[in-house]
C-alpha cells in the first residue's frame, strides 16, 4: 500500500456571536481535516489543532511541504514517517505549526491502519480499559460585556451545562485576577459545591497574578486551574504547583515527547492536557501517556476541534488505564465543547455521532466508538459547503 495523495481541508463558518478567550475574540469558527488517499482505495482523515488563519498556514505545510516527504510511502510504517518528517523539519520546525501538521496526518494514517486490519482504533493502541467515559461540559467563553453582565450569562450557562447531566464543567477567565474572582465565585455557587468545576485562563498570568488567582481558587474547591502562565514558564507552573492547594493542568500547547518530557521532568502539572491534534499526533501521544503514567500524573486530554477530534480522543481515552489504580480511581474525562450549537460536531459525520445525547441518557457518560477506524466519515458535501481557499 502506498500514499497517493495528501489533501488538505480548511473548514470555516461565521458564528452567530463573538466569543472569546483570554488571549483574543472570535467571529468565525474554523477546523483544518486532513484527508490522505492510498493506492488501495482507503482514505484516512485527520485533523490539525490551530485556529483562524493558522490553519491556512497548516494547509501549506501539510500539501507543500511534508505530502513531498512522504507521498510513495507506505502508509502503514507510522513510526518510520513520523521520524523522517521530524528529523527533516528539526531545523526549522520542533514546536508550533509543522508538529501540528504532521499530527493531522499521523492521525490520518492510524485511521488507515485501522481501516486495513478492519478494526476500530483503540484496539489498535491498548484495547478496551472503560466501557465508558464521563463527560464534562467547556463553555462560558468570555464576551466583550462588563463583568456584571458576564456574571448574568455565566450563570445560566452554568446552570444550562449542568442540566445536560455533564460530569463536570470549565469556564473561561483572564479578565484580570479580581474580575476572575467574581465569575468563579458566581458559578460555583450556580453549580453547588459538590459539582466539579474547573477553570482555564489561557496562559493571561504572570506567576504573581496567577498565585493570587489560585489562592482564591483554593478556597472555593476549584477542581484544577488550567494553563495559568504562559507554556513556556515551567518555573512558573512548578511554583504555582508547589504552592496551591487547586489542581495544575496544562499542556496543550506542548509538543512531542521532547517538550512534554521537561514538562514533567520539572514536575510542573497535577493533571496533563495533551493536544493530539497538535503534539504530534496519535504517534507522538502514545508517548507522551507513557510519560505522564510513568510519573503517576493523571491524564485528561485538551479536546478542540471537530467531530474528528472529539472520535479520536474517545479512542484514546477508552484505552487509558486508571492513574493510580483502585476501588475508587482517576478516571480520564472527555472535553466536549458547550457553546452555541457547534455544526463541526454535530453535522459533520455521516455516521450518527452524538456526544450530547449521550450524555443525557447516560448520566454524564459516553461509550467508547466501535465503528472501525476512528470511526468518522466527513461528508464531502459538507467540507465543500463550509471549505474556503484563501
Amino acid at each position: 500500500m502506498k500514499i497517493v495523495s495528501i489533501k488538505s481541508h480548511v473548514l470555516r463558518y461565521e458564528l452567530e456571536k463573538e466569543l472569546g478567550y483570554s488571549q483574543q475574540y472570535y467571529k468565525h469558527r474554523t477546523v483544518h481535516l486532513v484527508e490522505i488517499e492510498t493506492d488501495e482505495g482507503i482514505t484516512g482523515w485527520g485533523e490539525c489543532f490551530g485556529p483562524g488563519n493558522i490553519a491556512l498556514a497548516n494547509k501549506f505545510i501539510v500539501e507543500k511541504v511534508i505530502q513531498p516527504l512522504i507521498k510513495g510511502e507506505d502508509p502503514t510504517n507510522k513510526e518510520y514517517i513520523w521520524h523522517k518528517v521530524y528529523n527533516l523539519l528539526r531545523d526549522s520546525g520542533q514546536k508550533g505549526m509543522p508538529i501540528q501538521a504532521l499530527s493531522g496526518i499521523d492521525i490520518a494514517l492510524w485511521d488507515i491502519l485501522s481501516k486495513k486490519a478492519k478494526l476500530p482504533l483503540y484496539k489498535l493502541i491498548g484495547g478496551k480499559a472503560n466501557s465508558q467515559i464521563p463527560v464534562y461540559g467547556y463553555g462560558m467563553m468570555l464576551q466583550k460585556k462588563s463583568v456584571n453582565e458576564l456574571i448574568e450569562l455565566f450563570k445560566e450557562e452554568s446552570k444550562k451545562i449542568k442540566e445536560k447531566n455533564f460530569k463536570a464543567m470549565k469556564m473561561k477567565i483572564g479578565l484580570g485576577p479580581k474580575d476572575d474572582l467574581k465569575l468563579v465565585k458566581i458559578v460555583r455557587e450556580e453549580v453547588g459545591d459538590d459539582f466539579k468545576l474547573m477553570v482555564d485562563a489561557n496562559h493571561a498570568y504572570n506567576t504573581i497574578d496567577a498565585m493570587y488567582v489560585g489562592k482564591g481558587l483554593d478556597e472555593m474547591d476549584i477542581f484544577w486551574f488550567e494553563e495559568p502562565v504562559a507554556p513556556e514558564d515551567y518555573d512558573g507552573y512548578k511554583e504555582l504547583k508547589d504552592n496551591l492547594k487547586t489542581n495544575i493542568a496544562g499542556g496543550e500547547a506542548e509538543f512531542t515527547k521532547y517538550g512534554w518530557n521537561q514538562l514533567i521532568k520539572k514536575r510542573c502539572i497535577d493533571i496533563a492536557q495533551p493536544e493530539v491534534c497538535g503534539l504530534g499526533g496519535i504517534t507522538e501521544y502514545l508517548k507522551v501517556s507513557a510519560l505522564a503514567q510513568s510519573n503517576f500524573i493523571p491524564i485528561v486530554n485538551h479536546v478542540w476541534g471537530s467531530a474528528l477530534s472529539v472520535a479520536v480522543n474517545l479512542h484514546l481515552l477508552t484505552v487509558q488505564p486508571d492513574m493510580p489504580g483502585g476501588l475508587f480511581p482517576f478516571k480520564p474525562m472527555l472535553e466536549f465543547d458547550t457553546t452555541d450549537k457547534n455544526i463541526f460536531i454535530t453535522d459533520l459525520s455521516t455516521e450518527n455521532f452524538s456526544v450530547l445525547e449521550q450524555v443525557k441518557k447516560n448520566n454524564g457518560y459516553v461509550k467508547p466508538i466501535e465503528n472501525i477506524g476512528i470511526g468518522i466519515s466527513p461528508d464531502k458535501d459538507f467540507i465543500k459547503k463550509f471549505e474556503i481557499n484563501d
